[in-house]
């Protein structure tokens, strides 16, 4: 089998998890990672026996001087790739998308950037298909990842009418607490609706969607509390039956002692998830009520990980070696051990 040469730029929270997520698929190829840092992660990409690549030439001569093994600059690892997947910070996948244009190479970026740099918002069970062949594609953001996710199980179930969210969204990622972040504050974004409903939308259009988010001191994940108009009265059974269509959607409960995010992290974290990384939607099944044509339920998303499969997916995608969404989701499941019932002992295995 021929494997997908794939780059990443940017080895940081989200760069280093797409990494090791493509060193487990069995098509794909990780030829290398690029940064602008110094620092301990890029090391531990050498410790990984990962070729590391500077940004520029500038870069190159820090990281020698930082003994840190640098194989060549990015046009070097350019050259070499099928797929380079842009996880550097906001606003700078917009700008290296005109260099990887230019080097012909097709790539994905990040949720932090718009829309338009891609021309196309991506997540997999939602608008596969749409992608194939392009030449470049746009990971939504995780809190935008998980609306579609959700809202898109309701729209195959032909149940969903219309949708109203609110988010409280965590403050800073875990390692970055002692640098930025908010305390004995919380934080509402200043319009209604917030960015991700609208970001849902450029993943379809047909989402009848508003959200509202409040930013809060903590670190570990968002949580989500939803209230969906059906499109007719249901029952709570049929609710659950759509969404398990969804593969990336896993029911948990509040009497297993699941009842914080602190605790869901603790359960990845026995799972033997690498970071404790939880790729699915974790939704309350024990809370989820339905009245009637009306909807409510909450869950959780975890921001550090839950666009890895979908980034996955979107390389198999962008170069048509899978024209299938679901073989492509089911192959990516397998790599990286995404269940829907994480006491299940298939997943153990």
């Amino acid at each position: 089998m021929k494997k997908i040469k794939v780059a990443v730029n940017g080895y940081g929270v989200i760069g280093k998890r797409v990494a090791n997520a493509i060193m487990l698929q069995p098509d794909m190829q990780l030829i290398g990672i690029c940064d602008v840092a110094t620092d301990w992660r890029i090391k531990v990409a050498n410790t990984k026996e990962i070729p590391v690549y500077a940004y520029n030439g500038e870069t190159y001569e820090k990281m020698k001087l930082a003994n840190i093994e640098v194989v060549g600059i990015l046009e070097d690892l350019l050259k070499q790739a099928d797929v380079i997947v842009d996880c550097a910070p906001k606003k700078f996948g917009a700008q290296n998308a005109e260099r990887y244009r230019k080097a012909g190479v097709k790539f994905i970026v990040q949720g932090g950037e718009k829309h338009e740099v891609a021309g196309h918002s991506f997540v997999a069970e939602a608008n596969y298909e749409s992608a194939l062949g392009r030449e470049a594609t746009r990971v939504v953001s995780c809190n935008t990842t998980s609306i579609v996710r959700t809202l898109s199980a309701l729209k195959r179930a032909g149940l969903l009418k219309n949708a109203r969210g609110t988010l409280l969204r965590r403050a800073t990622d875990p390692w970055e607490s002692h640098l930025n972040g908010i305390m004995n504050t919380l934080v509402p974004e200043p319009e209604i609706p917030s960015h991700q409903g609208p970001d849902a939308q450029s993943v379809d259009p047909e989402l009848d969607v508003v959200t509202a988010a409040v930013k809060v001191p903590e670190t570990l994940s968002h949580l989500h509390y939803w209230t969906v108009r059906l499109s007719r009265k249901a029952s709570k059974e049929e609710v659950l039956e759509a969404f398990r269509s969804s593969t990336r959607i896993a029911f948990i409960q509040h009497e297993d002692g699941l009842s914080a995010n602190n605790a869901v992290k603790e359960l990845m974290l026995d799972l033997g998830r690498p970071h404790g990384d939880m790729y699915e939607v974790a939704l309350w099944e024990d809370m989820l009520k339905v009245e009637g044509d009306e909807l409510y339920y909450a869950y959780l998303v975890d921001n550090q990980a839950i666009v890895i499969p979908e980034t996955i997916d979107a390389v198999r995608a962008l170069t048509g070696s899978e024209t299938s969404g679901p073989n492509s989701i089911n192959t990516t499941n397998k790599a990286l051990f995404i269940y829907p019932n994480y006491f299940k002992q298939s997943y153990l295995v």
